[in-house]
């Protein structure tokens, strides 16, 4: 497991974006599903985004931002998704149910890369 080398660096808060569509909002959580640094969470983001995210309500979208943008690790976020690590209560959600239901791949979907953009 990695784990950040020094824990008392302090991290900004996430500042939720205001006034921002619904649209936008979509449109900005697909891209950063897709570019996390990491090649794990690029496919797992990027093919979860692509199945849910224009199902989210907004208050599912919320937590999602907060999901993805909060955490300051991404092998946080992977270790949350995949049970090796314990989920803190403010991610243990119904979007963290989804993500790690999506983790399992029970219809063994091929996942070796990020799925195509769709344009409308």
């Amino acid at each position: 497991m990695i784990d950040m080398p020094d824990k008392s660096l302090p991290v900004p808060k996430y500042q939720m974006k205001q006034n921002e569509t619904t649209d936008v909002k979509r449109a900005r959580l697909l891209y950063q599903s897709r570019k996390r640094g990491m090649l794990e969470n690029g496919l797992i983001l990027s093919t979860f985004a692509s199945e849910y995210l224009n199902k989210m309500s907004e208050n599912q979208l919320d937590l999602y931002d907060n999901l993805i943008n909060q955490v300051s690790n991404d092998w946080d976020i992977y270790y949350y998704a995949t049970n090796i690590k314990e989920i803190p209560a403010e991610y243990n959600n119904e979007i963290m149910d989804m993500l790690k239901k999506h983790v399992k791949n029970e219809r063994k979907e091929e996942r070796f890369k990020q799925p195509d953009l769709q344009f409308n």
